[in-house]
């Protein structure tokens, strides 16, 4: 008989941002895949005893093909074990979980979601920036710049055209190129922008400017990656708040 799949998000690296319902399959699982971003305060939480496979993706570095995770989630359930696919932030934003739900459900194995705090909304909020706001923006667009330019298909002139918030995951390493296209397709150079490294996490710094200044402050910074890109006038709330993360 079939185990089941749990494609889990352990949310932006903060384990007070983990679900109850995922504190409960990490505490109970027989085995966890474990994802890069996974902070190692959610990794202390697995039960000793628990198998785990480290599965995770960087940049340039891949512990395991997408096709070797997936025959892995597969022969693993059909030992009958209850297995937790443990991502970053959310399984379906930009962590390829719908692709495993397919291939999982095709193979005739029980898949349940379990959805986690998107870094996108938490790396801004902990940095005092809301990602919308009545005066400031009423629509927020999430952009994978993980992949290098040729590839990505973004549509860079709609972007730039918008008055919301633009979030970009897995951008640090292209902020020149981001910073680049917007201006190209005409956002204006004025635009506030920050770059929240280690969102959620005691690392998280947060460097902002405009898109005149952000390559620079950046690099002077140091920033180090994961990082979260925010572009849009919300930024320019972090001064008039007092948040507590």
């Amino acid at each position: 008989m079939n185990g089941k799949v749990f494609l889990v998000g352990a949310g932006p690296g903060d384990p007070g941002l983990l679900t109850v319902r995922a504190a409960e399959l990490i505490a109970s699982a027989d085995l966890i895949a474990v994802d890069a971003l996974v902070s190692v305060e959610v990794m202390a939480r697995i039960p000793t005893g628990t198998d785990i496979v480290y599965v995770g993706k960087r940049a340039g570095a891949h512990a395991m093909p997408q096709e070797e995770i997936n025959a892995l989630l597969i022969a693993e359930a059909r030992k009958g074990k209850r297995v937790v696919r443990l991502k970053g932030g959310d399984p379906f934003v930009f962590g390829r979980g719908a692709e495993e739900a397919e291939e999982l459900t095709a193979a005739g194995i029980p898949v349940e979601v379990v959805p986690g705090i998107s870094s996108a909304i938490a790396g801004p909020a902990y940095a005092g920036i809301p990602v919308t706001h009545r005066r400031y923006a009423t629509s927020l667009t999430i952009v994978t710049a993980h992949e290098a330019e040729a590839s990505t298909g973004i549509a860079w002139s709609t972007l730039a055209e918008r008055n919301g918030t633009v979030v970009f995951l897995m951008g640090l390493g292209n902020l020149p190129m981001i910073v680049l296209e917007l201006r190209r397709h005409g956002m204006p150079p004025e635009k506030p922008i920050a770059v929240i490294s280690k969102a959620t996490t005691p690392q998280q710094r947060t460097v902002d400017g405009t898109l005149t200044n952000i390559v620079q402050r950046v690099a002077e910074a140091a920033l180090e990656a994961p990082a979260v890109i925010v572009v849009g006038d919300v930024v320019t709330l972090r001064d008039s708040m007092e948040l507590v993360a």
